[in-house]
């Protein structure tokens, strides 16, 4: 578990940093820790990093650091930090989710192992991995999939058109769920999205929908 160390960081606290990786599914086998209590400290840390780097490097209103921030650390965002981190081989879960790491999952471990490096070094070392792998997609504006459903939102908006998000499928295990969603413009399905959350749902639904703009 020497991922990290490319970033010139090194965890102490390697029970910590097991924890970070590990699923519920796996815990409720093993009777060990998961990461969601790390997980809801790394959001946090995120967040406020987030919220500091726009604040000091843009000159952005209120509404627009909000919707910046929201776009940078959404589920989408955090997959593309983990897939340069390259942790996705010792994230530990269940039997039953062996084949089926999702993105919920993946981008969870992102902000737990924010949360552990919060705990175990301080701020101005996540600050220090934050300045490495998100401050880059930042300069380089990266569209993550975060960004849908505000520009769709925008969009109506300017056209006073109604917007609305009906979910309408569920399957799956409580583990495993699937969503299905329809975004509805004025009466009329223009999208839809399946995500292993609501929220993904709804974002994939909205990309569907921004990219038949033409018509709106």
């Amino acid at each position: 578990m020497d991922f990290l160390k490319k970033f010139g960081i090194e965890i102490k606290n390697k029970e910590l940093l097991l924890q970070a990786l590990t699923h519920s599914s796996y815990s409720n086998e093993h009777n060990v820790k998961n990461y969601e209590r790390l997980e809801f400290l790394g959001d946090a840390v995120l967040q406020i990093l987030m919220s500091d780097y726009l604040y000091n490097n843009m000159d952005l209103s209120e509404g627009d650091m909000s919707k910046t921030r929201a776009s940078y650390v959404c589920e989408s965002a955090c997959c593309k930090y983990a897939e340069l981190l390259e942790y996705k081989p010792y994230i530990r879960v269940g039997h039953g989710q062996l084949n089926n790491i999702n993105d919920t999952i993946v981008a969870d471990i992102f902000e737990s192992i924010m949360g552990c490096i919060y705990l175990d070094q301080g701020l101005e070392v996540a600050k220090s991995l934050f300045d490495q792998v998100v401050i880059p997609c930042v300069k380089n504006h990266s569209v993550f999939l975060g960004d849908y459903k505000s520009r769709l939102q925008e969009l109506v908006q300017t056209t006073k058109k109604s917007l609305e998000y009906r979910l309408i499928g569920e399957k799956g295990p409580a583990h495993d769920k699937e969503f299905t969603v329809e975004v509805v413009i004025d009466d009329i399905v223009y999208g839809r999205g399946v995500g292993k959350s609501k929220k993904e749902a709804e974002q994939k639904a909205a990309l569907d929908a921004y990219n038949k703009q033409a018509r709106l």
